[in-house]
């Protein structure tokens, strides 16, 4: 089975999005907090961490201390950039946030962070994760579905981590569950620099295609 939405290939966007150089600034990443995943993750979000200082880019996340976003933000703050933590209080009060962070921004529930994450970011990276991951992924491809996001979503498939989650997007597709013109709400990367690489080049979405969001 193909995987939709890989690097520039699957469909062509569709008219009514604008295609042109982004203007990347700040990047939400969306990633796991778990300490026991193999290296191969850690070893690439600790090179998109680097990447994005590197670029003058804020990392925007979860605020963990532990896992792929403590380890994301590590990389970052070494290289010389910034990081935006956003985390609930009640995470706070357990000791769960990064302490070292440029900023952290409490919020007084889940779905509050990640609104915040959202309205602060020019973009989302989404590396491996669990539940968590993974309901922020698909809800900010709901989002940018019905036009309330309209920035880039880049799905980071380190070791085909994610190629079960494009099957099952795919299969939405082929059973009229999706539009097929959804299927370029989001890109996927195989490498972190390809994935800061389609922040900047892939069309920002226009929210008029909220008139499309049924089918």
């Amino acid at each position: 089975m193909s995987i939709i939405g890989a690097g520039r290939g699957g469909l062509d966007p569709p008219e009514n999005i604008r295609n042109y150089m982004n203007d990347i600034k700040n990047v939400c990443v969306y990633s796991a907090s778990s300490t026991k995943i193999a290296k191969v993750y850690f070893d690439v979000a600790e090179e998109l961490g680097r990447l994005l200082a590197e670029k003058k880019i804020n990392l925007i996340n979860g605020a963990g201390c532990i896992g792929l976003m403590s380890a994301t933000s590590d990389a970052a703050l070494a290289a010389g950039g910034t990081v935006t933590g956003v985390i609930p209080h009640f995470m706070v009060e357990q000791g769960w946030h990064h302490t070292g962070l440029t900023r952290l921004i409490e919020t007084e529930t889940m779905h509050e962070r990640k609104r915040m994450m959202a309205d602060l970011s020019d973009g989302v990276i989404a590396l491996p994760g669990g539940c968590g991951t993974l309901e922020e992924l698909l809800e900010i491809i709901t989002w940018k579905q019905l036009g309330l996001y309209l920035n880039p979503i880049i799905i980071l498939n380190i070791n085909g981590f994610y190629n079960p989650l494009l099957e099952m997007l795919q299969r939405a597709v082929e059973g009229n569950f999706m539009r097929k013109e959804h299927v370029v709400i989001w890109k996927v990367a195989s490498t972190a620099e390809e994935a800061i690489n389609l922040l900047y080049t892939t069309p920002v979405w226009n929210k008029e295609i909220r008139k499309f969001a049924a089918i």
